[in-house]
C-alpha cells in the first residue's frame, strides 16, 4: 500500500516564548514491510535541524530557537511524505535492534500493571495454555472489549492503571495497557507510535496512532493494535518505538519564558490520491 502522510503540529505561546528546544520523532524508518520513498520536515522558523538516532534507533531531528532569535509567538512543524507498506501479518523483520528483547520487560510509571490487570493477564495465560501468541491475541481482544476509545486528547501523564480503571482512553492508553499486561506475565513489549490509514472514509481522532509490539518466540516482534482488534497490517505506518509514550513521543521539548502553550495537531493519511483524515 502506498500511503501519503501529512502531519502538522502548531504550538502557540501567550505571551511569546524567548526560547524553544524540540526533539522530533516524526520520520519513519525502513524495514522489510515498510519503505520510505519520500519524506520532508519543515519548520515555520529559520533554524538548523540536527538529524540523529536516539537510543532505540528512532530517527530524530533536534532544533533550538535561542532567545537572540526574538520572541516566538507560534511554531509549526510540518512533516509529509510517501511510505510504501506491505502486510506481513504483524511480524516485524529487518529492523536494527539496539537492545535484546528482555530490555522491554522494564516497567515505567506509565506502564505499571494493577492487581486487576495482572489477574486478567494470568487468567488469559492459563486459558491459552501458556502459548505466547494465543495469549497476546486474547489480551488484545479483551482490552478492546473492556475499553472505549475516546477522541479527546488525553494527558501524556495518564497511566495504564488509570486508563484501565476508567475503561476508556486514546490510542496511547490502549497501547500502555497492552504493554503493561504483557510485561506483567514476562512477555517483552514496547510502545509504537505511527499512523493508520482508514479506508472507506472512516473517521478517527485527528492525531497520530499508537500500538504495541510484543516479542513472540520463533517469530520475533509482532505488532498488536488493541483498538482495531488485529495485528498490524499495511495500513499501519511505523514511526518510533519506546518503553512508553515518552520514549516515542512525536514532539517533545521545552521552552523558556512565555506563558500558556496551546498545541494543535492535524494528520492526514491518504492512499493513491484518496484523502482520509486520521
Amino acid at each position: 500500500m502506498r500511503l501519503r502522510i501529512s502531519r502538522e503540529t502548531t504550538f502557540t505561546y501567550d505571551p511569546p516564548a524567548s526560547g524553544v528546544i524540540q526533539v522530533l520523532r516524526l520520520t519513519p524508518g525502513n524495514h522489510d514491510g515498510q519503505y520510505v520513498a519520500d519524506w520532508n520536515v519543515d519548520l515555520s522558523v529559520d533554524t538548523k535541524l540536527d538529524m540523529q538516532h536516539d537510543a532505540f534507533g528512532n530517527v530524530t531531528h533536534v532544533f533550538t530557537h535561542v532567545p537572540n532569535g526574538g520572541p516566538l509567538e507560534s511554531l509549526t512543524v510540518q512533516v509529509s511524505g510517501l511510505v510504501e507498506t506491505q502486510d506481513t501479518g504483524g511480524v516485524l523483520k529487518g529492523t536494527a535492534e539496539r537492545f535484546p528483547p528482555g530490555f522491554f520487560l522494564r516497567s515505567t510509571p506509565l506502564t505499571e500493571a494493577s492487581a486487576e490487570m495482572l489477574e486478567l493477564a494470568r487468567e488469559l495465560q492459563a486459558e491459552t495454555g501458556g502459548d505466547t501468541l494465543r495469549l497476546l491475541h486474547a489480551l488484545m481482544l479483551q482490552i478492546g472489549a473492556r475499553m472505549t476509545l475516546t477522541i479527546d486528547p488525553a494527558s501524556i501523564g495518564t497511566t495504564a492503571i488509570e486508563a484501565f480503571e476508567a475503561r476508556h482512553g486514546v490510542y496511547q492508553d490502549f497501547a500502555h495497557v497492552f504493554t503493561a499486561c504483557a510485561r506483567a506475565v514476562r512477555i517483552p513489549a514496547r510502545y509504537v507510535s505511527g499512523h493508520l490509514f482508514r479506508p472507506n472514509g472512516a473517521a478517527g481522532p485527528n492525531s497520530g496512532h499508537a500500538w504495541t509490539e510484543a516479542y513472540v518466540p520463533d517469530l520475533g516482534w509482532v505488532g498488536f493494535d488493541p483498538v482495531g482488534g488485529s495485528c498490524t497490517t499495511d495500513a499501519h505506518a511505523r514511526v518510533a518505538i519506546g518503553l512508553d509514550y515518552l520514549g516515542a513521543a512525536p514532539v517533545r521539548g521545552t521552552r523558556y519564558g512565555g506563558g500558556n502553550e496551546t498545541t494543535s495537531v492535524a494528520v492526514t493519511v491518504a492512499q493513491a490520491g484518496r484523502h482520509n483524515n486520521q
